[in-house]
């Protein structure tokens, strides 16, 4: 079992910038690679950006892309997504969230690769 939280949401103004964390406890860091989802009230859970269990391979979403970073610490088992330039369509309940992996390069953006899923930040962002 891998527990997730994840801490960081609050209210922001469009343009600005919230940086969440993803604290994991529970199994080897280090084997997971981890993903950002979120989703909008009335809408489907969407893709944000994804991270390789090394860190090395990234990716994101087109709609982020430039304006999202998202970064590990294998140290700390925290995972994080910077979110500068926020938008109001940025407004949703991101969550993160981890898949056990043998490469060190993979990475998914389909929720379904997923097996662990935290419970969420919600992030506002007022236009």
């Amino acid at each position: 079992q891998v527990q997730l939280v994840e801490s960081g949401g609050g209210l922001v103004q469009a343009g600005g910038s919230l940086r969440l964390s993803c604290a994991a406890s529970g199994r080897t860091f280090s084997n997971y690679a981890m993903g950002w989802f979120r989703q909008a009230p009335g809408k489907e859970r969407e893709f944000v950006a994804a991270i390789s269990r090394s860190g090395g391979n990234t990716d994101y979403a087109d709609s982020v892309k430039g304006r999202f970073t998202i970064s590990r610490d294998n140290a700390k088992n925290t995972v994080y997504l910077q979110m500068n330039s926020l938008k109001p369509e940025g407004t949703a309940v991101y969550s993160c969230a981890a898949t056990a992996s043998i490469s060190p390069t993979y990475t998914a953006s389909y929720p379904q690769r997923y097996t662990y899923w935290g419970q969420g930040t919600q992030v506002t962002v007022s236009s």
